[in-house]
């Protein structure tokens, strides 16, 4: 003890990280412990964890075996109304977990505002909010008709929407053609611009690339997916290797099918002009892969990310449909001119279904651009990576990060080990303006809030507890 302050003084700092720059300062050496206190610690949950454990184990490997050996493909389009289950001619679906009229955010209104107008239900904004308050439109998320939506994920039943089908266990999902960036319906724009814009995807996209499916046959979006990783995409924000390998092979058959020389020219401007293009592909793939791992008893992977302006929420494998749900953050972003984060919405969309696939933040490290939205760098888009193999329980077998020697994409995010290592699911985003009728403002990256995987944990273990009664 005498001698302890006759030599040079070395610090381990297990708290902020300020305190250690703060010592650097001061010439000191020290060096910074990666630790965060547990952001839940009830005995008598991980009680149950641990009872169950080996059961856990076993339910986690037959989800991840479902989600891994899946097989998307784009077979076709349909009109919402004729193809998505459960759909409606009063009926609205939406991005992330259930919300009500007046508990939208302004973002998700004004799509559905857009949405009204769009189909012929109302003629203006004034009379789109009466109908939408009225009770005659019913509101029901994507995620429970087998679809994804982005950003206020608002699907009508006249939308055309594409067609995945897993031939790996036979199921299918949709999702709605991307309308390009700024001001767009799913960022809440409603103007006659974006209304002109959906009605000419309606008449002219959609007849055009649906009788080129027909004809050309289906395409295999796994195997675009793992080509773009090896490109710069992480398929959520970037998605520039993943629409140009689309355009690839849509562009012959555009041309050979579509009778009208001009119509054709349109369409492939279209694509090529909309680097997002492939994003609501990426989602619907992710979306078609993750459902077969649903509904296996004691499994605590999750199989839904995703939020709805005002909540986030959660699905397990292993608690069927429930929702478990916490508010929604206000991502980190680079802003378009003229806005601030005083003027974004709190997060927003379906898009997440990505991330949950093992895709977007988790697989930043192969498309180290996207973290130059909040000025980072290479090193940060790779820790962020590394960061999610310790809450995942597999790594991907085709989606494959060439700057990691081709180490698998983290897949299958694990709730228990969300809340036992405190490290929680990072997201690349998008960002909408907080107001109706504005649009996208920047783009940028976040963690998940720690309340929805702290409720499916408890919900995870009350579901165990009846299962162990019965």
């Amino acid at each position: 003890m005498n001698q302890l302050f006759e030599n040079e003084l070395k610090v381990i700092n297990i708290g902020m990280k300020s305190f250690k720059e703060t010592l650097e300062g001061l010439k000191v050496s020290s060096i910074q412990v990666d630790w965060k206190p547990p952001i839940f610690s009830d005995s008598k949950v991980f009680q149950v964890i641990n009872q169950n454990k080996d059961k856990i184990e076993s339910a986690n490997k037959e989800a991840i075996t479902r989600i891994l050996n899946a097989k998307p493909y784009l077979i076709g389009m349909g009109k919402a109304l004729d193809v998505i289950p459960g759909m409606k001619k009063n009926l609205l679906l939406h991005a992330g977990p259930p919300v009500t009229w007046d508990k939208m955010c302004g973002p998700m209104k004004g799509a559905v505002i857009g949405a009204l107008i769009y189909e012929g239900i109302a003629s203006s904004t004034q009379e789109a909010e009466k109908i939408a308050a009225s009770g005659k439109i019913e509101f029901s998320p994507c995620h429970e008709h087998s679809t994804v939506g982005p950003m206020a994920g608002i699907v009508s039943p006249s939308m055309p929407v594409f067609i995945l089908e897993n031939e790996a266990y036979g199921n299918k999902a949709y999702g709605t053609m991307n309308e390009g960036l700024g001001k767009v319906l799913r960022y809440g724009a409603f103007s006659s611009d974006v209304i002109e814009r959906l009605k000419w995807m309606e008449n002219v996209l959609y007849p055009s690339l649906k009788t080129t499916l027909e004809k050309s046959g289906k395409v295999d979006l796994k195997n675009i997916i793992a080509q773009a990783l090896h490109m710069g995409d992480e398929v959520h924000n970037r998605n520039r290797a993943a629409t140009s390998l689309l355009y690839r092979i849509l562009a012959p058959s555009i041309v050979k099918y579509v009778d009208d020389k001009n119509t054709a020219i349109d369409v492939l401007e279209f694509i090529n002009r909309n680097d997002h293009f492939f994003l609501n592909l990426s989602m619907v793939v992710s979306k078609v892969s993750l459902d077969p791992a649903r509904n296996i008893d004691y499994s605590s992977i999750v199989v839904v990310m995703a939020r709805n302006g005002t909540d986030f929420g959660v699905q397990l494998s292993g608690t069927g449909d429930e929702w478990f749900t916490g508010p929604s953050p206000v991502p980190d972003a680079l802003y378009f001119q003229g806005f601030t984060k005083e003027d974004a919405n709190p997060d927003i969309g379906d898009s997440s279904i990505t991330e949950t696939n093992g895709l977007g933040g988790f697989a930043i490290a192969a498309s180290p651009a996207i973290v130059q939205f909040v000025g980072g760098n290479t090193k940060d888009a790779v820790n962020y990576t590394m960061k999610m193999y310790e809450i995942t329980a597999s790594e991907n077998n085709i989606y494959k990060i060439p700057y990691l020697n081709f180490r698998g994409t983290p897949t299958g995010i694990d709730v228990i080990k969300v809340i036992e290592k405190s490290v929680l699911p990072f997201i690349d985003t998008g960002v909408a303006h907080k107001n109706a009728g504005i649009g996208q403002i920047g783009a940028g990256v976040l963690s998940a809030p720690s309340e929805p995987f702290i409720n499916a944990l408890i919900g995870l273990t009350n579901k165990i507890k009846l299962l162990k009664e019965k």
